[in-house]
C-alpha cells in the first residue's frame, strides 16, 4: 500500500460510544476516515425487527427474549456501562480525536437515498459497519474495495445476531470470537478475512462484554488485515463444507443455563 491513506467510511449507531468514539478514533489512526453514518433508528424500524423475531422463534419463546431484556436491564447493564466506559478512556487516551475533516451524516438507515448520495460524494474504498441493518447491495457496492463488518461470532456456525452469546450457551467456547467478513447479498455470508478471539472469563463476564472485547482487544490484528484488503494481498478463509445456522436474540433459559455451567466449570479446575 502506498503511503497515501485509504479512504474509510464508518456506520455505526447514535449513542454507541465506543464505535461512535472509540473504534472511530482508532480508523481514523491509519486510514483516511473520509467519513461517518450515523444511525438515529426510528421506532417504526424498531417495530419491524421486533415482529420479525416473533415470527422466527414464535410468541413463547418471544417472551424469553423480553424477560431476558429485563433481566440484563436490571441485573447486567449497569457493570457492561462500567466496563464500556473504563475502555473508551483508555481508547481515547491512545487515539486522537477525529478529525474535523471527517464528514458526518446522521440519517434514520443506512440505506437511505441520503446514505447512498453521501457514499457517492466520498467514493470510499473501505466501508466499516457496525450496525444492525443489513446493507443493501445499492450501498455496500459503492466502496472500491468492499464492505466490512466485524460480526460478533465466528461464521459460518454463528450467523446473525448474538453469535458470542450463542457460542457460550451452547458451551461451543471455542466458536467464542468475532468474524471480519466482507458483505454480500446474503446474511454474514460473504467472504470471510479472519477470525478473533480475545482471553475472557465467562464466569464473570457478560456476554455483551466478550463480544466487544472480541473486536477491541484485537484492534493491532485488525488494522494489519485491512491494510492488506486495501492492498488487494488479503487471501479469503475457505469456510466450504462447514455447518451455517443463523441465530436470534439471547433468551433468558439459555442465559441462566449458560452463566451455571460457567460457574461449574470454574469449580471444576
Amino acid at each position: 500500500m502506498t503511503s497515501e491513506r485509504s479512504r474509510f467510511v464508518l456506520i455505526c449507531h447514535d449513542g454507541q460510544p465506543l464505535n461512535q468514539s472509540g473504534l472511530a478514533r482508532w480508523l481514523a489512526s491509519f486510514t483516511d476516515l473520509a467519513g461517518m453514518v450515523v444511525i438515529r433508528e426510528e421506532n417504526a424500524r424498531l417495530w419491524k425487527r421486533i415482529w420479525k423475531e416473533v415470527r422466527r422463534v414464535g410468541p413463547l419463546r418471544f417472551l424469553d427474549v423480553l424477560a431476558f431484556r429485563l433481566y440484563s436491564r436490571l441485573r447486567i447493564a449497569s457493570r457492561d456501562r462500567v466496563w464500556a466506559a473504563e475502555t473508551l478512556r483508555r481508547l481515547e487516551a491512545v487515539y486522537p480525536p477525529i478529525p474535523s475533516s471527517t464528514k458526518i451524516l446522521a440519517t434514520g438507515s443506512p440505506n437511505s437515498k441520503e446514505t447512498e448520495q453521501f457514499l457517492r460524494e466520498l467514493k470510499p474504498e473501505v466501508i466499516v459497519a457496525r450496525c444492525k441493518s443489513i446493507l443493501a447491495e445499492r450501498i455496500f457496492r459503492l466502496a472500491s474495495r468492499g464492505a466490512f463488518v466485524m460480526h460478533p461470532g465466528v461464521c459460518p456456525e454463528y450467523r446473525n445476531a448474538h453469535g458470542c452469546f450463542w457460542a457460550l450457551a451452547s458451551r461451543d467456547t471455542g466458536n467464542v470470537g468475532m468474524t471480519l467478513l466482507q458483505v454480500d447479498p446474503g446474511v454474514d455470508t460473504g467472504p470471510v478475512y479472519g477470525y478473533y478471539r480475545c482471553e475472557y472469563d465467562e464466569s464473570l463476564e457478560s456476554h455483551n462484554s466478550i463480544q466487544h472485547r472480541v473486536v477491541f482487544d484485537n484492534l493491532n490484528g485488525l488494522e494489519a488485515k485491512f491494510r492488506e484488503i486495501v492492498a488487494g494481498t488479503a487471501i479469503p478463509i475457505d469456510t466450504s463444507g462447514r455447518p451455517s445456522r443463523a441465530w436470534g436474540q439471547p433468551w433468558l433459559s439459555a442465559y441462566l443455563r449458560w452463566k451455571s455451567a460457567a460457574r461449574k466449570a470454574v469449580h471444576a479446575r
